[in-house]
């Protein structure tokens, strides 16, 4: 190989790796590379960052409301106290990211990726997280009042003193997780797999949880005044019958 051939290819090589090296001064653009970056308390309001590597990027206090964040790479992302209000989140990969205490009112983290991510005391009013992953997830004290969680997976998730009032859980899986002293009065769970979940002094009054599974779940205390619990999979494997109102008949 010639001299002028290798220094030619060394210089496309040097200019690839150049282009691959995340700059956290490069201006928020969709795909942006932003690895490690600090972005605290900054204003990115409305910003484009679909598809965007942001693994370990601190965006603590940032102002996200708006942004469109589908398909951004956020694993262990820092986003505490984080303004993510109606922010595009679907599809994104937040794995083990750090939202305690942020807002995201009506944000859309349709399949998007959560597992064992801190979501304590965030306010996920109105959100949809359908067909998401949470597994592993703390979610405690959070507010996930008339948020829709459909086919989601919650699996061995801490929902501890969570609100869940009007929020549809349907299909959602909760096998194994925790909701002592959450409320999910009024929610909707239909076929919702609850099987081992700990429901210690949970509020599940006026919920509908037709054809939903309790099997094995810790219901001491649980409140299902209004209940119904139509052909429910009952915590002895009983098959409740229809109508069964505040307890399986």
């Amino acid at each position: 190989m010639t001299y002028s051939i290798k220094f030619l290819l060394a210089l496309l090589l040097s200019l690839t790796l150049a282009t691959a090296v995340a700059d956290c001064t490069d201006p928020p653009a969709r795909g942006v590379l932003w690895l490690s970056c600090d972005k605290q308390n900054l204003d990115l309001r409305g910003v484009d960052l679909r598809d965007a590597i942001l693994t370990r990027s601190n965006f603590n206090g940032a102002d996200l409301r708006d942004a469109k964040l589908s398909g951004a790479e956020l694993n262990f992302a820092l986003l505490k106290n984080t303004k993510l209000d109606k922010a595009r989140l679907n599809n994104a990969r937040l794995t083990g990211a750090r939202l305690d205490s942020s807002s995201l009112k009506q944000a859309n983290l349709n399949g998007a990726k959560l597992n064992r991510a801190i979501l304590d005391h965030a306010d996920l009013t109105g959100t949809r997280i359908n067909k998401a992953s949470l597994s592993q997830a703390s979610l405690i004290g959070a507010d996930l009042s008339h948020s829709s969680l459909v086919d989601s997976n919650l699996s061995q998730a801490n929902l501890n003193n969570a609100t869940l009032q009007h929020s549809d859980l349907s299909h959602a899986d909760l096998t194994r997780a925790n909701l002592e002293d959450a409320k999910l009065n009024h929610a909707t769970m239909v076929e919702t797999n609850l099987e081992k979940a700990n429901l210690l002094f949970t509020d599940l009054s006026n919920s509908n949880m037709t054809k939903a599974r309790l099997v094995n779940a810790n219901i001491n205390e649980t409140i299902l005044d209004n209940a119904r619990l139509d052909k429910a999979q009952w915590v002895d494997h009983r098959k409740c019958r229809e109508p069964s109102i505040g307890l399986c008949r």
